[in-house]
């Protein structure tokens, strides 16, 4: 439905209140008709899709909210873009190495996602980095030709097996030696297959870097060589006549770094490591620097560890620039670069849509014209205090009410007071509390004492969505993602809210947000409107959250489509997959589904027999029961 235009408020008011234009990165926008459109450049022009229309056609394929929406064209957009501007610093330094892209699939491992990395990244020689024989696995079946293959993470005999295996058939297939004890059986794998393998290895260096991960540096790193072990697996290799097939050293600087002199150091000490090993004559060719690359969530390009202060091309140029300046003085030949960006690359390509169910709403339900006769001495005092609420002193009075309504709560548990008297007591407090909060509003400095009055008197709008499913890492690291309305963006939000799921659980709701390139602990929000939806977007949440989501009240993955938009203005749909059915959910905790439907037809049976239910409403009930054993997990709205 189409809304006429607020005269006080336009798009441009609500691109910089929830602050688009910075973490959406020219990728999303809003039209004239405050809708929030996904915008791809072509040759001919940017073409601009309404979020909207997508999640009608959605709708039309059965696939209701909650629905996690992947833009291929952003995925594709990312690997060109990373790829093309290394190359681009490459060149601008003269920098005698090329650049390889590699993707660790623990980010996102899902099909669809490795599939289109592995296509488009071909042309790129993007490769993947696989963890454990399960990534292992994956990667080989989907690895282009030409693309790098990193095995790091623990390795066992079938890990090296495999990995050997992937070299016979012509992958550069690298074995990053984690650990000293892995050393012995990868000499002793490859001499049993007669198999020479790549090699590289990790090492620990001592720079630390800010963010949330700053543990995968230093001595006490779970990963990696200490200097003494790395001299020693050198000497061990070259005893065993192996040096030859080590060529690329790793080190991975950490994840989500803010701060683009953090890295130029680690890349520095990094390089320092390459030269002296180059020196020993240690065949090194490749040099590995992991992850690291951030995503500004937050889009004000700061500190913040969900932000960064330096663009793409600054990251490529900081690590071209830094490894040519620190092997220069060595006369060592310049290596390839690899890079492990795995945020970065897919953060962008997945929006997670949700419709809001109902709001609860921190306000006075009715007052009274005066307070009621015979009302306690402390519940009159309140009712003055409403009524005065516009014209005292902001503090003080708020101080005032607060005593007097755990007064009044005290009372009323030690039955001086009664329940009637208490809720008017609560609704009093309520009242006065929003015309203190306004007041405090329209001053230059809020006092002390009100800072977090607009927070708490904040509604709770209930989304049809799984926290611990979908955004797992909100809950678990405190990551913030991009949150807001995708229509209505014309007209002013008028409330203001936290975001609440459908988990029997405190921690199911999401309170830190993006706003304006800072964070607040409410979201601006519309009223919401008798028999229209509305809906709120979870943006740049492409990275970790869709393998990393539990079962918590047993709401299982939401539907999904794939979409690639095309330069004549429409979309196709590339994939759908439809959420999990209750009885899929069941089944991954091992109850048996058809056990469970025969079970509870046996129970209905029994109570026919009991005449608790007649023969009629026995078959109404389990068909009931048989619906919704293969329905969804999610709410119908």
């Amino acid at each position: 439905m189409k809304t006429q235009p607020d005269n006080n408020w336009s798009v441009a008011d609500s691109a910089a209140l929830y602050g688009i234009d910075q973490w959406g990165e020219g990728n999303f926008s809003i039209s004239a008709s405050g809708e929030v459109n996904i915008t791809i450049p072509f040759v001919s022009g940017e073409v601009n899709i309404p979020v909207i229309d997508i999640i009608r056609g959605a709708h039309d394929r059965d696939h209701q909210l909650p629905l996690l929406l992947r833009i291929e064209n952003l995925l594709d957009a990312r690997i060109s873009e990373i790829n093309n501007t290394f190359r681009q610093a490459i060149q601008k330094s003269a920098y005698r190495g090329t650049y390889h892209g590699v993707f660790p699939v623990k980010v996102n491992q899902e099909r669809t996602v490795i599939e289109e990395i592995s296509r488009f990244g071909a042309d790129f020689d993007h490769g993947l980095e696989a963890g454990s024989k399960a990534e292992l696995l994956l990667c080989l079946a989907n690895l282009n030709k030409t693309g790098l293959l990193i095995c790091n993470g623990k390795k066992d005999r079938d890990f090296i097996d495999l990995g050997l295996w992937a070299t016979k058939l012509g992958h550069r297939c690298f074995f990053v030696i984690e650990s000293p004890i892995e050393v012995p059986l990868i000499i002793e794998r490859s001499r049993k297959l007669e198999i020479r393998p790549l090699i590289g290895l990790r090492i620990k260096v001592s720079t630390k870097v800010g963010g949330l991960w700053t543990e995968t540096s230093g001595d006490r790193s779970s990963f990696g060589l200490s200097t003494p072990q790395l001299i020693a697996t050198v000497d061990t290799l070259r005893q065993a006549d192996m040096v030859d097939c080590l060529q690329l050293l790793h080190c991975h600087l950490g994840s989500q770094i803010p701060d683009i002199e953090e890295i130029r150091a680690a890349v520095g000490e990094a390089s320092r490591f390459y030269a002296d090993l180059v020196t020993e004559k240690v065949p090194l060719r490749y040099l590995d620097l992991g992850g690291g690359l951030a995503v500004d969530y937050i889009g004000n390009q700061s500190l913040h560890s969900h932000s960064r202060n330096y663009n793409l091309a600054e990251y490529c140029c900081c690590l071209v620039e830094t490894i040519k300046a620190t092997l220069a003085p060595h006369k060592v030949d310049h290596p390839h670069i690899i890079t492990e960006s795995g945020r970065a690359t897919v953060a962008h390509t997945s929006i997670l849509l949700f419709d809001i169910l109902n709001v609860m709403r921190y306000e006075a339900i009715t007052l009274p014209s005066s307070c009621p006769h015979n009302s306690h001495s402390l519940v009159s005092q309140q009712y003055q205090l409403y009524k005065n609420a516009a014209k005292i002193d902001l503090t003080r009075g708020y101080t005032e009410a607060l005593t007097n309504r755990d007064r009044i709560r005290e009372m009323f548990r030690d039955g001086a007071i009664r329940l009637r008297e208490r809720a008017l007591a609560e609704n009093l407090f309520l009242a006065i509390l929003h015309t203190l909060s306004d007041r405090a509003e329209q001053l230059e400095e809020i006092p002390v004492a009100l800072m977090g009055l607009k927070a708490n008197l904040a509604d709770i709008y209930y989304g049809n969505f799984s926290v611990f499913q979908s955004l797992p890492d909100t809950w678990a690291i405190g990551q913030m993602f991009p949150i807001m309305p995708i229509q209505y963006l014309n007209e002013r939000p008028d409330r203001n809210a936290s975001i609440s799921d459908l988990t029997c659980d405190c921690d199911g709701k999401l309170d830190r947000f993006v706003l304006s390139g800072g964070e607040s602990k409410t979201l601006p929000v519309h009223q919401l409107k008798e028999g229209e939806d509305y809906i709120l977007g979870t943006f740049l949440m492409g990275a970790y959250q869709e393998t990393l989501g539990d079962l918590h009240n047993l709401f299982g993955d939401t539907n999904v489509i794939n979409i690639r938009i095309n330069e004549d203005g429409g979309f196709d749909i590339i994939e759908e997959q439809s959420g999990d059915t209750i009885s899929e959910v069941l089944n991954m905790l091992e109850y048996n589904p058809t056990s469970f439907y025969k079970g509870f037809r046996d129970k209905l049976e029994l109570a026919v027999k009991q005449k608790r239910i007649s023969v009629t409403e026995r078959q109404k009930i389990l068909n009931q029961f048989s619906i919704q054993l293969n329905g969804q997990t999610y709410f119908k709205t």
